[in-house]
């Protein structure tokens, strides 16, 4: 269903027009993967801590393994996310990153999330290692949302919807549009749930290996 979806999103984002827009022009149609690509990265960090939050309650080692391959998944589509927000910015703005107050606390909030897989692997211990992990991340996400969508509104923002600068509304989007966009947050966040169950799947097997041996 959601690959279904992304090669809807990629088919009708190509054949059907756009709203003729200045600056903006063709390149419009990149919201069809620069903004969807944050929701499936919000979606997978919300699997995250509800998982984390399992762990500490129930110290099951399988809610520490989602939390962690739903953070390994979630980091991939941020990239993503930040590689084709500095494509649209170059035909855009000029240039691939202007260091524009969202541009900067969002780099900073992908940070958090590569510490805390960074304090993953420092951890020997595998107890301690979850339960740390776990403790982090119920703090990470808050601050994360922070960064990406409320300090950004409080300051001069060359992005849609910050800091005073207009979103996009019904003058910008017009049917063909919608009819493409909201398909691509459910078809995006699907492939990065499939891509994060895979993933858990395969460390499973991997532990259980490894608890064999």
């Amino acid at each position: 269903m959601g690959a279904c979806m992304v090669l809807y999103t990629t088919i009708g984002g190509l054949l059907l027009g756009v709203p003729r827009l200045a600056i903006l022009n063709e390149t419009i149609r990149n919201l069809y993967f620069h903004v969807p690509m944050w929701f499936a990265m919000l979606t997978l960090f919300s699997i995250s801590i509800f998982f984390s939050i399992r762990f500490l309650l129930y110290g099951d080692e399988e809610d520490d393994l989602k939390a962690v391959e739903s953070v390994n998944v979630g980091v991939i589509f941020s990239l993503l996310g930040l590689i084709t927000g500095a494509i649209w910015a170059k035909f855009t703005w000029g240039q691939f990153w202007s260091f524009d107050i969202k541009q900067n606390f969002t780099a900073v909030a992908i940070l958090l999330y590569f510490a805390y897989l960074i304090l993953r692997n420092s951890i020997d211990e595998e107890q301690k290692r979850a339960k740390i992990s776990a403790i982090y991340n119920i703090f990470a996400f808050p601050m994360m949302i922070v960064l990406i969508m409320v300090l950004p509104r409080l300051a001069d923002s060359l992005h849609p919807g910050n800091g005073g600068n207009p979103g996009f509304n019904s003058y910008d989007l017009d049917s063909r549009m919608r009819a493409v966009l909201y398909p691509a947050f459910i078809g995006w966040s699907i492939i990065g749930y499939w891509i994060y169950t895979i993933r858990f799947r395969i460390r499973s097997l991997e532990n259980k290996q490894l608890h064999n041996h």
